[in-house]
């Protein structure tokens, strides 16, 4: 690490103008939360292998910042070279810069890295010292990185109507009526998932995540997809053009930008897109002499493109694909409801081998009963480790129809390991289990039909009183949001207290969100929704077929952690009454894994046993019986 920091200062110095800082975002070209290999270029100057957090480096310092969910993570990993500012605690980055260095200071910055929200607000603190923002010409990063990974070329696959629910055609026609009421005259579409999700396409370029690198533009005439060509076989091609889209290299989305800009990006494609769109008969012309803004997402367009565009004529505002996406058609919500099941038999098959693993391999007592574990292993010859046991459940995961992978790295924690909240174990270090701790793990998978994400927390020995109580706490802030009816036009901001109350009767909390959306076969994390404490939870309501995360937890740093996560589909309540008209909404559960009877003194089981008995054998389905029978305190 010193030397990594040593060539970038050097870099800095030499800079044109001279760089007092230089920030290395965690964010790719596309703002993404995952990114690739190559693009870890925050990871790779600090140690820190977090998904979330911004390195800045000065003459003699380096600090990193991140969020709640790293705080323990980040002083494991972190040197003694680097300083950890915590996000909600310490002075943010622009204030730390605005108030710390000096007069006039330059701050570097690879504009490609930065969303044009950030970086406007950093300009604003900045100012207040004739402090600079700075955009390199090339990534300084980049540059010091030897063994750089090369970039991904991975095929483009279509995504197919069968399990996308929409056709590219009605897709790019709701589209361009919303531009057309904005009185714009293109949007440029920066989200990895936006773009897959618009175009019915499919990838691998980031892992986890069935994503392409790549950009599209589309205007009320043509619509673009920059993209590396290797990646596009004559196949996939041809399907893409048919709905009236024209191919072009990735790299050329700068070039293009620039044209979109003058207006001149239509005028030579010769392409016509009426039947995709709103422009019939000659209208498109009509109304793009009316409609002359661009369309640019603030939060996911990075300010290098943004630079070349005149701001008088542009329209910053989120993209309407981020809630487009977020409406689940019946299609997607059918997929998702489909690949639940088959996840949730995967799991529970997990959970079946893992109990029985436990009892032969360690002595433990077992799901079922609260006895202290052996007093030494039964085998000295076999070991479960985190690592093996996670593998295991992919491995059950991998039988299942439409698998393609795993939705995110898979958190499994045992006892002090489950207190770091996004816990990511590796062969050489990680724990192996124990029978009297608390073992937690967090996973999905990505199957063409859907994306899973389920969190349980499990003992099988005798758990404390303690770590009881707080699961029980953990559990009545799960049910109280899973159980909740609320009026139309509500946001995640409003609900998020109900899964914490419980826990605040103890005085005890957690420092994440408490949901998140999930993709159709896209990201695991999606938005424009959330149900957080954080202020962004309260830009958009939740609606009928939004997907939404119901997580809270408990976190004991050097003890143990507890979080429990089922996936809901947002949907009309059937109420009583209905005050002020407004409609009621309420939650459908379409996570089918029960919740560990050991942890806490009343069971809360709302699933269907018919539901996974097709895909158990006689054991696994004996032990869902037991798992699922009601208990008394």
């Amino acid at each position: 690490m010193a030397e990594i920091l040593s060539a970038l200062r050097s870099l800095m110095a030499s800079h044109s103008p001279p760089l007092h800082a230089l920030t290395v975002p965690s964010e790719d070209y596309h703002q993404s939360e995952y990114v690739s290999d190559r693009d870890k270029r925050r990871e790779f100057v600090s140690g820190f292998t977090g998904s979330a957090g911004l390195a800045l480096i000065t003459k003699d310092e380096a600090r990193l910042w991140t969020d709640g969910r790293y705080f323990l993570q980040a002083m494991q990993q972190l040197s003694d070279q680097w300083q950890l500012m915590r996000i909600g605690e310490d002075p943010s980055v622009d204030s730390w810069i605005s108030d710390n260095l000096p007069r006039e200071a330059a701050i570097g910055v690879d504009p490609w890295c930065v969303s044009v929200d950030t970086a406007q607000r950093w300009e604003r603190a900045f100012a207040k010292n004739q402090q600079k923002l700075i955009q390199t010409s090339s990534n300084l990063v980049d540059e010091v990185w030897k063994n750089q990974p090369s970039a991904e070329t991975n095929p483009v696959i279509v995504h197919p109507l069968e399990f996308a629910g929409r056709s590219v055609a009605e897709k790019l026609k709701d589209l361009r009526e919303k531009l057309a009421i904005e009185k714009a005259r293109g949007i440029i579409i920066t989200a990895l998932d936006e773009v897959a999700w618009l175009y019915n396409i499919r990838g691998s370029d980031v892992s986890y995540c069935p994503v392409v690198h790549a950009f599209a533009i589309v205007t009320l005439n043509s619509a673009f997809l920059y993209v590396d060509k290797r990646k596009v076989s004559s196949k996939v091609s041809s399907s893409i053009q048919e709905n009236g889209i024209e191919v072009r290299e990735y790299g050329a989305v700068s070039s293009d930008v620039a044209l979109l800009a003058s207006n001149q990006l239509d005028k030579d494609t010769g392409l016509s897109s009426g039947r995709n769109g709103v422009c019939e008969n000659g209208t498109c012309e009509a109304e793009e002499n009316n409609n002359d803004l661009i369309w640019v997402d603030p939060a996911s367009c990075c300010y290098a493109l943004f630079s070349k565009l005149d701001a008088k004529k542009m329209l910053l505002q989120q993209s309407p694909l981020a809630l487009s996406k977020a409406l689940k058609n019946p299609v997607e919500l059918d997929g998702l409801r489909n690949a639940h099941i088959r996840d949730g038999a995967a799991v529970v098959q997990y959970l079946v081998w893992l109990d029985k693993q436990m009892q032969e391999i360690y002595g433990a007592s077992g799901y079922f009963l609260e006895e202290k574990g052996g007093s030494k292993k039964r085998s000295e010859t076999m070991k479960l480790t985190e690592v093996t046991a996670s593998d295991k459940l992919e491995g059950f995961r991998a039988t299942k129809e439409h698998f393609r992978g795993l939705s995110f790295p898979t958190i499994s924690s045992v006892g002090p390991n489950a207190a770091v909240i996004h816990y990511s174990p590796q062969p050489e270090t990680c724990a192996e289990l124990d029978p009297d701790r608390i073992y937690l793990f967090d996973s999905g998978a990505q199957y063409l039909d859907g994306t899973t994400d389920i969190t349980r927390t499990v003992h099988f020995g005798k758990p404390s009183e303690h770590e009881k109580a707080c699961y029980t706490s953990v559990l009545k802030g799960h049910i109280a949001l899973g159980n909740a009816r609320f009026p139309n036009g509500t946001n995640g901001h409003a609900l998020d207290i109900l899964a914490r109350i419980p826990l605040w009767r103890y005085g005890l909390d957690y420092r994440h969100g408490t949901g998140h959306g999930i993709g159709s076969y896209l990201n695991v994390h999606e938005g424009p929704h959330l149900i957080s404490f954080r202020p962004q939870a309260r830009n958009v309501p939740l609606q009928a077929s939004m997907t939404v995360t119901d997580e809270p937890g408990y976190y004991e740093d050097g003890n143990f952690g507890i979080r429990l996560e089922n996936v809901l589909v947002i949907k009309e309540a059937d109420t009583e009454f209905n005050f002020g008209d407004k409609g009621y909404l309420s939650f459908e559960h379409i996570t089918w894994v029960s919740l560990s009877l050991g942890m806490n003194y009343s069971s809360y089981i709302n699933h269907d046993l018919e539901i996974l008995a097709p895909s158990m054998d006689k054991n696994e389905l004996d032990w869902l019986k037991k798992a699922t029978e009601p208990v008394s305190a």
